[in-house]
């Protein structure tokens, strides 16, 4: 078992949530009661991470956050080392491709809130902000976990956005992921299993999350 890869993916995983999940929160609540123009154009923007074969993601990430690129050249300035192959790097990338996971089950949650109970919130006198965290984000809270394990489960088993972006350097930017993959290339079938196994265990506990939330809301609503 290659404990510094798994801590690694954890530790990717545990500050792609911190960073993300309040950005996903704000991106969230826009599209579900802003009115936006072109909101179907920034939804499927969000979602495009879905669709896009990794590779391809994550050479566009690759050429966006590289040496040659105003934001490459930018982070360096600042703060003395490019963003490629670096854990940096990996974490900016990580919060791109998991944008859809973040982003679409909160703002399900808030379009399920009911208009009327909004409404009532604001006639009793509490302001859009007081409204926002006394209401809708309680009621909305299994949008908010479904987001939390998705995007944690996501994060460690994704694999070409971060061979891409970060490469395969130990310790700083090969995830268990990576591992698995030299593993197998090495014919190391018992390691290899062993890492598959813990990932299929952190993935199953996280769909099992989100299934036993959205049945339970379900169940209330009925």
């Amino acid at each position: 078992m290659n404990w510094n890869a798994l801590n690694l993916s954890l530790e990717l995983a545990f500050w792609t949530c911190v960073v993300l999940l309040p950005l996903a929160v704000i991106i969230a609540r826009i599209l579900a009661w802003g009115r936006v123009r072109g909101k179907s154009f920034y939804e499927a923007l969000i979602a495009l991470p879905l669709v896009l074969p990794p590779t391809v993601l994550g050479y566009y990430l690759l050429v966006s956050l590289g040496g040659d690129s105003p934001i490459g050249r930018a982070y360096e300035a600042l703060f003395g080392h490019g963003l490629v192959f670096t854990f940096d790097g990996l974490l900016l990338a990580s919060i791109v491709f998991n944008l859809p996971f973040a982003v679409q089950p909160i703002q399900q949650a808030f379009q399920a809130v009911p208009t009327d109970v909004r409404e009532a919130a604001w006639v009793s006198g509490m302001s859009h902000w007081r409204t926002f965290w006394q209401v809708e984000l309680p009621l909305g809270w299994p949008g908010l976990v479904s987001a939390l394990a998705l995007t944690f489960a996501h994060t460690l088993g994704e694999f070409g956005v971060v061979l891409m972006v970060g490469g395969s350097i130990p310790g700083q930017t090969k995830t268990v992921a990576i591992a698995i993959y030299d593993r197998v290339q090495a014919f190391d079938e018992g390691v290899a299993g062993t890492m598959s196994a813990v990932l299929l265990a952190f993935s199953f506990a996280a769909i099992g999350l989100v299934y036993l939330l959205a049945n339970r809301h379900r169940l209330r609503i009925v």
